[in-house]
């Protein structure tokens, strides 16, 4: 059976919200090895391993990149854009953007994107395919291109769609599927105000409500607890790698779960053992000593759609309120448990 068929019901019956005729040129693509291997790697960036979080639902990377698919193709019926995105992120490695806190990255978490290419290209079967169809590596490599698939902060974008909705929904189960097809059915294609294609919302209702979800979302993104969890799991494997246990390359090779049992199996095992059984992070305005601690910030996700032409920051009280709060934000805590690095390595 495909990935299309042994799809989660739940996450069937979202993609079919998003473009109920599904695109059957995607599943040759799907199919591939490389893509494959993103069904072993979960959106959350490592956090649903942690009871700090309540939701433990495996949406992964590779569902996440369908779905951005299907809501280009939903808005373009364009080969090459929808191509594009489902392979966005290709080159997502475990623990997906942590892996970023890992590179320095954790202020643009961009730090992977750049193996996109060699890893379509590496793939014989991507090719074949691309061949194929007649569509060539620069058509789909790089998302970026193409606005309804992906533009710059705080636009909308298909991807930045996508992830707002499928959090909503699985990770933060803040609205139910009915809830999704009341936003979704409000979008469509507009010009932005350099008159370039925009995702947005023809009701100024429907976008505050959305700009009101994706500011409480985004503070989660960036909250306290998740700052720690992303870097713990970042230095967890920079540990091992400096080790000579893990290599870097395993990270875009290896399932998840079989990262994890390398972890748990590790000198550094009790430490995610703490982590992994933990309810809450302690936050302290001071440094702290003796204990492994976070204090830095994090990438800023927030969304100032467009309603009807015009952006909804500059036509909301509401959706200004909110968008300012979010950012407001403050990250200049020291997140900390009560646990050292030191201690193992002086064993």
């Amino acid at each position: 059976m495909s990935y299309i068929d042994k799809v989660d019901k739940d996450i069937k019956e979202y993609f079919n919200l998003l473009e109920p005729e599904y695109p059957l040129f995607l599943n040759d693509y799907i199919e591939t090895k490389r893509l494959q291997k993103q069904k072993y790697i979960s959106v959350s960036c490592g956090t649903i391993y942690s009871k700090m979080y309540s939701s433990h639902k495996f949406y992964s990377s590779l569902d996440h990149s369908v779905a951005v698919a299907l809501i280009i193709w939903h808005f373009t019926h364009d080969k090459k854009q929808t191509l594009s995105g489902l392979f966005h992120d290709i080159a997502t490695p475990v623990f997906k953007h942590s892996i970023d806190f890992l590179n320095g990255d954790y202020m643009m978490q961009e730090s992977t994107e750049e193996l996109t290419t060699y890893f379509i290209k590496s793939d014989k079967d991507i090719m074949n395919l691309l061949k194929r169809d007649g569509i060539k590596l620069s058509d789909v490599n790089n998302y970026h291109i193409y606005p309804i698939a992906d533009n710059d902060t705080p636009h909308l974008s298909s991807d930045r769609l996508e992830y707002s909705l499928s959090n909503a929904l699985f990770q933060y189960k803040i609205l139910k599927l009915k809830d999704i097809k009341r936003m979704y059915d409000d979008v469509e294609v507009e010009h932005d105000e350099k008159e370039n294609l925009e995702l947005g919302f023809k009701t100024k209702e429907i976008a505050e409500d959305f700009v009101n979800l994706t500011s409480k979302m985004s503070v989660l993104y960036r909250d306290d607890k998740t700052r720690f969890s992303m870097q713990f799991l970042a230095d967890i494997i920079k540990q091992l790698n400096s080790d000579g246990v893990i290599e870097k390359k395993d990270l875009y090779e290896k399932k998840e779960s079989e990262i994890i049992d390398i972890i748990e199996n590790s000198k550094y095992g009790v430490l995610f053992d703490k982590w992994k059984n933990a309810k809450k992070v302690n936050v302290s305005g001071k440094e702290q000593e003796g204990v492994y601690y976070v204090n830095h910030g994090a990438k800023i996700r927030y969304i100032n759609p467009l309603a009807s032409g015009k952006r909804i920051y500059d036509i909301s009280i509401k959706a200004k309120e909110n968008i300012d709060k979010n950012l407001s934000y403050n990250m200049d805590n020291y997140v900390y448990l009560d646990f050292s690095f030191d201690d193992i390595n002086k064993k």
